[in-house]
């Protein structure tokens, strides 16, 4: 685990490890996620609905979705 400072400039440097894990150079766009306090840095995905699913699991109790939408 590295820990990285953040600039003046509100940067940070990913590190060798992390960006050799992601497969990412200089000049590659990022995606971050924020979830309550977690944050998620991955590399721009080419659909994002993959990258996306599941992110937001658990954020509603059983069967609310549906009782919502049947009310319309």
């Amino acid at each position: 685990m590295a820990i990285q400072k953040l600039s003046s400039k509100n940067q940070i440097v990913l590190p060798k490890e992390a960006r050799q894990a992601m497969g990412v150079k200089g000049g590659d766009e990022l995606l971050v996620v924020v979830k309550n306090d977690l944050t998620i840095v991955m590399p721009k995905p080419k659909r994002y609905t993959r990258a996306l699913r599941g992110l937001t699991k658990g954020t509603y109790p059983s069967g609310y979705l549906k009782r919502e939408r049947k009310s319309w």
